[in-house]
């Protein structure tokens, strides 16, 4: 197993807008060990959202380098950076990015279209995953016959069903009430402690942080500190 789950070197990411040159990072570099739980925090316009893309293989570095799983990934064209994503990175969002019209298991079948398995052994893995997210009654029914932490725990599911090296949740309790939230949270903290996935967790929530191993904060593009 490679010592760090997350390498990332003296990353840059410059954008051009019009004749403007907006530097949204600046020099940042993290590392994430295998297991653990990081919390990404900082003000709107800070950066994390831009860490977030560039760790989960959205986006590439304007400049450094990044390994995931020990892979350098940095360079990578956008067809390699698709298939690196699909195998070793899980996403979690606040607004859960559900097909409304999709079933449960259909929506968590999704991420393995592109995998070997067939479509019998596909809802097997998925319906697996949802049994793990205590959804096994639901798989069948559709986002608009569940509540927002069913939909959470969808989403999950969805982000667990190519065993992932990292999970990348971006205020996955933003959208929740505060029972709910500490559900969810939960629930991703016992699939890490069950599976060993890496979580990296966005939040403005001190609460949500405090639940996690580490806290990187972030400003102005640079790490302000690590706690």
């Amino acid at each position: 197993m490679t010592e760090w789950v997350v390498d990332a070197r003296d990353i840059t990411k410059v954008y051009q807008m019009g004749e403007v040159e907006v530097h949204a990072l600046r020099g940042l570099s993290v590392k994430i060990a295998p297991g653990e739980i990081v919390a990404i925090m900082g003000p709107s316009g800070s950066g994390k959202s831009t860490l977030m893309n560039i760790l989960g293989c959205l986006d590439r570095p304007t400049s450094g380098e990044y390994f995931l799983n020990g892979e350098s990934v940095a360079n990578l064209n956008d067809d390699q950076l698709a298939e690196i994503r699909n195998r070793g990175v899980g996403f979690v969002f606040q607004s859960f990015n559900l097909l409304p019209r999709a079933t449960a298991l259909a929506n968590v079948e999704l991420p393995m279209r592109y995998s070997a398995l067939n479509g019998r052994n596909r809802k097997d893995v998925a319906k697996e995953a949802l049994e793990a997210v205590g959804l096994g009654d639901r798989i069948y029914h559709r986002p608009n016959e569940l509540s927002g932490g069913q939909m959470q725990r969808v989403a999950i599911a969805r982000a667990l069903v190519n065993n992932p090296a990292i999970i990348m949740a971006d205020e996955p309790t933003g959208n929740l009430d505060s029972r709910s939230g500490d559900e969810i949270m939960a629930l991703l903290k016992s699939l890490n402690k069950e599976r060993g996935t890496t979580l990296i967790i966005v939040t403005h929530d001190p609460e949500i942080a405090g639940l996690t191993d580490r806290v990187i904060s972030i400003r102005d593009g640079r790490i302000e500190e690590e706690a």
